[in-house]
């Protein structure tokens, strides 16, 4: 159990204590079985299937879980999640929300000055399976910073634009799996190729930010299986020693970070101008101008 995880999660620590990097170290292991949860029911899933394979199984394996001291509330589980979709790596957490009257009611609580962005409509097969036309954002977190990820959430759903939430308990099982599939793939070149969970689970479609709070090439992981429309943000640079709330700010982790990320991932859609971005970026507090973390 690394039971300081995560690079912002800590008061004030100082930097010993400013783990981005585990994960990344963890995922050369082959037979580790690597998580980041976020609350209670994943972390106990997790600690089942640990229990039955190593325990019960006699599985040649071994866990590395990653915990955090930050206190939150711990949401009831979400109806007909199994464990087994835990213990795989992702599933959504959140739907997209309604737009329309809802969306309006949230806006009316917003900042003075929040403007409503125009929503884009979907074409093809695409916009067949989104049902009303319109693609949503999707934003994937984990650990601490998936409560960063669902405030960015309700940031977006007051400018008109809707977001799935999936949390993501392990890039590098998911990984995994997708080497595992790309094998099998490579050694049967007569059967229909199969797809990895991450592909089928965040395929072509509106565009994705992961964030977490781990360097980049955590989420990187699973890279090769995610459409090209992604951003990815993240905790690179060397540590610093600060309340949650601004090493969030500084390592561009927190909740408008990640809505701009969004807002630019639909203008590189061509579902939103550039200068509609800039001036949400602008609203919303981000500084282009800010110097880039790994720098510092």
């Amino acid at each position: 159990m690394g039971a300081t995880a995560g690079r912002t999660t800590l008061m004030g620590e100082g930097l010993q204590h400013d783990d981005g990097h585990s994960h990344v170290l963890a995922s050369v292991v082959p037979n580790i079985r690597a998580y980041d949860p976020a609350y209670a029911y994943e972390l106990a899933a997790i600690v089942r299937d640990g229990i039955d394979r190593m325990c019960v199984r006699g599985e040649d394996v071994y866990y590395y879980i990653t915990l955090y001291n930050e206190n939150y509330s711990m949401p009831k589980r979400v109806a007909d999640l199994t464990d087994e979709q835990i213990v795989r790596g992702i599933y959504r957490l959140l739907a997209a929300p309604e737009l329309g009257k809802d969306t309006r009611h949230a806006r009316a609580g917003a900042k003075a000055g929040t403007k409503p962005l125009a929503k884009a409509r979907a074409t093809g097969a695409a916009a067949e399976a989104a049902g009303a036309g319109v693609l949503p954002v999707r934003l994937v977190g984990s650990g601490s910073i998936l409560q960063q990820v669902v405030a960015a959430r309700q940031l977006l759903g007051e400018r008109g634009i809707a977001a799935e939430v999936y949390s993501a308990t392990s890039f590098q099982q998911l990984r995994a799996e997708g080497l595992s599939v790309d094998r099998w793939n490579r050694l049967h070149p007569e059967a229909a190729p199969r797809v990895p969970l991450i592909a089928q689970v965040l395929p072509d479609g509106g565009p994705i930010v992961v964030a977490t709070d781990w360097i980049r090439g955590y989420p990187d992981l699973v890279a090769p299986w995610l459409p090209a429309n992604r951003l990815i943000l993240g905790t690179d640079g060397f540590g610093r020693s600060d309340a949650r709330e601004a090493l969030r700010r500084l390592f561009e982790i927190d909740p408008p970070h990640i809505a701009a990320a969004a807002i630019v991932g639909l203008a590189r859609a061509g579902r939103l101008s550039g200068s509609e971005a800039a001036a949400a970026m602008r609203e919303l507090g981000v500084d282009p101008d800010a110097q880039d973390p790994r720098a510092l």
